[in-house]
């Protein structure tokens, strides 16, 4: 059992692997050479989400080593920190779509907010059907993974190998490779993948086909609108 237990805290360092490789060229390489000249909301949002990823590791850890009630005591504060993590989130969204605007550069702002909008609306979703779930830990600990992956996204897309036009395939197969690796384990363990998984892929891989709608007429006006309003 505890084998079993710890691929979720491989899971995590797959996570914090991926999110550290992805954010390395344009946020961390230049924080640790003393060149960074991001905002400090920026550095706030990149703060709360390394905390997110240590606390997915150290929940991960705990259960693996059967110390399931200091898990839950945790996992009360850890719901709290979700909704920390939805806010900062948003307020980096709006903060990075406000500055370009100010810069004159709409057509850049209406594009760049897309994902990182429509990531706190979709995010909250698995998070907080995770938290109704905690009493029932194998849909509990399956959501919270598909959760966790889902806000590995914008480290994917700044990957600088998927290339220009990016992968589609390559794209999936990394964003979605901690759901691959909870699959790969449901089905060794348990001969069968746990549904959790496969709707949570399914949902992920659908969402990562969003680009159209930057140029739909709803999102255009959606977008002028909040220019508008920061003008």
């Amino acid at each position: 059992m505890s084998r079993i237990r710890r691929c979720y805290v491989a899971i995590g360092w797959l996570m914090a692997l991926i999110a550290v490789a992805g954010f390395w060229p344009s946020y961390l390489g230049p924080l640790f050479s003393g060149t960074s000249e991001h905002a400090p909301v920026i550095h706030l949002h990149a703060a709360v989400y390394a905390g997110w990823l240590v606390l997915f590791i150290t929940q991960a850890s705990l259960v693996s080593n059967s110390r399931v009630a200091l898990h839950r005591r945790l996992g009360k504060g850890g719901a709290v920190y979700g909704v920390l993590m939805i806010v900062v989130g948003l307020l980096a969204t709006f903060s990075r779509f406000a500055t370009r605007i100010e810069a004159g550069r709409l057509e850049e702002a209406q594009r760049a907010l897309l994902y990182p909008l429509t990531d706190m609306l979709i995010f909250p979703v698995f998070f907080g059907a995770a938290i109704a779930y905690q009493k029932k830990p194998e849909i509990h600990k399956r959501l919270m993974v598909v959760a966790s992956t889902y806000l590995l996204i914008a480290a994917v897309l700044r990957l600088p190998f998927l290339g220009s036009p990016r992968s589609q395939i390559l794209f999936l197969a990394i964003w979605l490779s901690p759901i691959f690796l909870g699959m790969i384990y449901d089905f060794i363990t348990r001969r069968m993948v746990h549904p959790v998984y496969i709707i949570g892929a399914a949902v992920l891989a659908i969402s990562g086909f969003r680009d159209p709608l930057r140029s739909t007429e709803i999102w255009l006006e959606f977008t002028n609108g909040l220019a508008r309003l920061i003008t």
